[in-house]
């Protein structure tokens, strides 16, 4: 899946502009919640029944509440990424 596509698949059921800041503090709360995964070691991609508390699943909302955040604020991140590695390119010399 791409993240244009990801961010339409969050915006289809999960848009809600009054709500950023809302969105903003569970992303807050998920990157505690990957701190915790990533301390406990719970790496790797783990199948449904590990899933909860790994790294895998906090990554994953983090990531969401990214894209909520992108929705609400009228970012296509898939543009954004184009646009940053153009920048980085010349910052970092690649």
């Amino acid at each position: 899946m791409k993240i244009s596509e990801l961010q339409a698949h969050i915006q289809s059921f999960d848009y809600a502009p009054e709500q950023s800041h809302h969105y903003f503090l569970k992303l807050i709360e998920e990157v505690g919640e990957l701190s915790q995964a990533i301390n406990q070691q719970k790496s790797g991609q783990p199948e449904l029944a590990e899933l909860k508390g790994s790294v895998a699943e906090e990554l994953y909302d983090v990531l969401y509440y990214v894209c909520a955040l992108a929705n609400v604020h009228g970012v296509d991140l898939e543009r954004t990424h184009e646009l940053k590695e153009v920048l980085n390119k010349a910052k970092y010399n690649r």
